[in-house]
Order: C-alpha cells, then sequence, then structure tokens
C-alpha cells in the first residue's frame, strides 16, 4: 500500500538491511545500490560487511556498514542512530535477519529454540517498532521477510515454521495499527519459498547429514526484487516462487494432503546425501561464513515469475488458475505413487 504517495523512488532512498552480509539481505543491498539508493548495511560478521560496503563503493554505490545483532535491541536503536547520523535519516527499513534449525521439534533444546526466536522473531519486532518511531509522520516502508513457512508447517525446521508463523501474525497486527494511526507508512511482509542463499549452512544441524532445502528452489535475486518494488510501491505482501503461492493456497483448500505431503516428501528432502559436517551450530550463536549471495541447492534453481506478474494483479489471477491445476496433477500423482 502506497499510503499518500509517501514512498520515494529507489534513487531518492536510505535504505537500512539487516542480514545484509549474505543471501537475500546481501542480494538486495547490491541491487539497492546499483539503483542508487543509499544503503546501510548491518549483520554480525564485520569482515564480510565490510567487504559488501566496499565493493558497492567501488562500482560507485552509497554504502557504510553497521555491526549490529538483531537479538539485542539496544544494538539496533544504535544501527538507526548510524542511518540517521550518516544520512539524516532512512526511508526503509528492511528486517531480513534470520536463520533456522535442522531437527525434530523434541531433539531441539530449548536454548536453541528460544535462541532463533530471539533472532527471527523479536529481532524483527524490535527492528520495526524502532524504524517505525523515525518514520512517523514522515512516511516510508517497513518491509518485512516471512516465508511461505509463515502459512505452512515444515517438518524438520518447525520452530524455524513458528517463528515465521508468529512474524506473520506481528506484521499484519502491526500494519492494522498503522494503517489506523493514519501513519504514511508502508507494511509488506515478504513471503520466499526454498531460496538458494546460504541458509542451509548457517543453520544449526541436529541431522546426521547434511540440510538442504526442498524444491523447488528459487534465486536470491527475486527476493531482492520483491523487497525494492516493496521500498517503492508498498504492496500488503510478495509470494516468491509459484511454489510458495501455490503451497499456501493449497494448505487452506486442502490441508490434510499437506500434512500428508510434509510427512512423506518434505522430511525426505530436507537432507542430503552427504553426511553432517563437523561444525553444526552454524551461525545460530555467532556470525556465519558470510560474504556470498548463492547456497549450493543441489536442485536447479528456478527463477519467479509468478512474482513478477504478481505485482500486476490481472495478470496473477490467470498464473494461479494454472498454479492450481499443476498443484491438484502433482498430487494425484504422488498418491498413486
Amino acid at each position: 500500500m502506497n499510503m499518500g504517495n509517501a514512498l520515494k523512488p529507489l534513487a531518492e532512498q536510505v535504505i537500512v538491511i539487516t542480514g545484509a552480509s549474505s543471501g537475500i539481505g546481501l542480494a538486495t543491498a547490491c541491487k539497492a545500490a546499483e539503483a542508487g539508493a543509499k544503503v546501510v548495511l548491518s549483520s554480525r560478521n564485520e569482515e564480510a560487511l565490510a567487504e559488501a560496503e566496499r565493493k558497492i563503493r567501488a562500482k560507485g554505490g552509497t554504502a557504510i556498514h553497521v555491526v549490529a545483532d538483531v537479538s539485542k535491541h539496544e544494538e539496533l536503536d544504535r544501527l538507526a542512530a548510524e542511518a540517521i547520523s550518516a544520512f539524516g535519516g532512512f526511508d526503509t527499513w528492511v528486517n531480513n535477519a534470520g536463520l533456522g534449525i535442522f531437527g525434530r521439534l523434541g531433539e531441539v533444546s530449548e536454548e536453541d529454540h528460544r535462541q532463533l526466536f530471539e533472532i527471527n522473531f523479536w529481532g524483527l519486532v524490535n527492528g520495526t517498532l524502532i524504524a517505525a518511531a523515525h518514520l512517523k509522520g514522515k512516511g516510508g516502508a517497513i518491509i518485512n521477510l516471512g516465508s511461505v513457512a509463515s502459512d505452512v508447517g515444515l517438518p524438520l525446521q518447525g520452530m524455524y515454521a513458528a517463528s515465521k508463523h508468529a512474524i506473520k501474525g506481528f506484521t499484519d497486527a502491526f500494519r492494522m495499527e498503522i494503517e489506523e494511526a493514519g501513519e504514511p507508512i508502508s507494511v509488506t511482509l515478504i513471503k520466499p519459498a526454498s531460496i538458494n542463499t546460504p541458509f542451509p549452512e548457517h543453520a544449526k544441524n541436529y541431522m546426521d547429514r547434511a540440510p538442504k532445502l526442498p524444491p523447488p528452489v528459487y534465486a536470491p535475486e527475486d527476493v531482492a526484487d520483491a523487497i525494492l518494488f516493496a521500498a517503492e510501491h508498498g504492496g500488503r505482501d510478495y509470494y516468491i516462487g509459484g511454489g510458495a503461492k501455490m503451497m499456501s493456497q493449497f494448505n487452506k483448500t486442502a490441508p490434510r494432503a499437506v500434512d500428508w505431503m510434509g510427512a512423506h516428501m518434505v522430511t525426505r528432502q530436507s537432507a542430503s546425501d552427504e553426511p553432517a559436517g563437523g561444525d553444526r551450530d552454524g551461525a545460530l550463536y555467532k556470525p556465519g561464513q558470510d560474504g556470498e549471495v548463492h547456497g549450493r541447492s543441489p536442485h536447479h534453481v528456478m527463477r519467479a515469475t509468478y512474482t513478477k506478474v504478481s505485482m500486476y494483479p490481472v495478470w496473477a489471477g490467470a498464473i494461479m488458475a494454472g498454479a492450481g491445476l499443476a498443484a491438484a496433477s502433482m498430487l494425484r500423482r504422488q498418491t498413486r505413487q
């Protein structure tokens, strides 16, 4: 939603991005800088952030980096203050930082469950409230990274899915309050399917095999494009990839079929053929091995044609009708097998 035409062209914006040292965050930062935006990159990894800033500046872009742990409220306060000090304020705040745990819910420790929520949920909540306080009365965009797991449960990533469900509930409620207050702030939820980023490497792993994301897998650049579209044009939510929209819709119309697919397909598709590595802790308590946009998905990486078309609603309806037929056909094949 572009309320009161408060959203600026990208070339006139200052954009704050958490989790900007790899994956979706890094892809978004690079694309935003190429479009002329001033970018504030943040994560826990000083070295990777500094290198990302150097590369952006080498291409003529404008960027600064701020080391911050989103699970610590005071560090997000400092991130906002640094952006204001450097550029006089910001126009878009992207709550992208997040990670996962691969393991059965009963096997994962309570400490790890809570740490995941501190990062994925509370980091996003605090970032949203801090950004809104700055944008109040002036307008701008707050963009939160949810997931297809905001709508659908994921076996072996149960607490990750729970955090993304919580993010959706918070974001939807916050959007209503912003609208009721008449604030010219756009609040958007992005819902990616599996994305080819280093997410599996950053996740804590309880399995005896290396984790991977189930197909279909999409390119991180498609998520970045949707984020930057929302920064300029607003919008309530965007699914990244027809697979994400299809699974969400399918879960509403045939939830027991989705349960069956999760139990019999997604569990098998979440573990690779490779044995688990020596370091299974990932980035849950420390910075990950960042600096890369792309991961090492063994699956074919698709482009999210549905996402691009969905920004133009007339075409989206036709694509969704086709996706529904494809989903029904796929379920019939799986059932026969």
